[in-house]
């Protein structure tokens, strides 16, 4: 896939990040990036916290009629994250095989190393003059739904404030 627009319309840079990224992971670790961004959703947000997805091992099977048999998953754990992880391996295998839509891991490795990346503090966007608060009340005034329009509300702040 390229960067040109398809059709006329604007390629989202997700789709080729995952057209770059997924022959690498799969190639490299037996992994899709789908997996590795879906990990707070499987893993559940405590885990997913100090924990990621490394890779899954596949058996190597001798002839191409050898039986299938499932992989294991190495998953990177902090600390104590693995003593958690380790007590729900049995819901993990089960989340992550619902995932992949079939039996493809039979077991957790977990390795202990670091796993969280410093997550730089995102600066206060400043407050609105006046005028902007009233320009953006403006805009979002028509909207009917109270969630949807403080949600813009929301963004037009911060963006309006940065």
């Amino acid at each position: 896939m390229t960067g040109k627009r398809r059709n006329g319309n604007a390629v989202p840079v997700s789709d080729l990040a995952s057209g770059i990224l997924d022959p690498v992971l799969r190639r490299r670790a037996g992994i899709t990036i789908g997996l590795v961004q879906s990990w707070d959703e499987i893993a559940g947000e405590r885990l997913a916290a100090t924990t990621r997805p490394e890779k899954i091992a596949w058996p190597r099977r001798m002839h191409e009629d050898d039986p299938f048999e499932p992989g294991t998953l190495v998953v990177a754990c902090e600390g104590m994250a693995a003593l958690h992880l380790q007590h729900e391996t049995g819901e993990v295998i089960a989340r992550v095989n619902a995932f992949l839509g079939f039996a493809a891991i039979g077991r957790v490795k977990i390795v202990q190393k670091p796993v969280a990346v410093a997550a730089k503090p995102r600066p206060k966007p400043r407050a609105l003059t006046g005028t902007e608060a009233a320009r953006l009340a403006g805009m979002v005034r028509q909207i009917e739904d109270d969630g949807l329009r403080e949600a813009l509300a929301r963004l037009g702040r911060s963006m309006m404030g940065s």
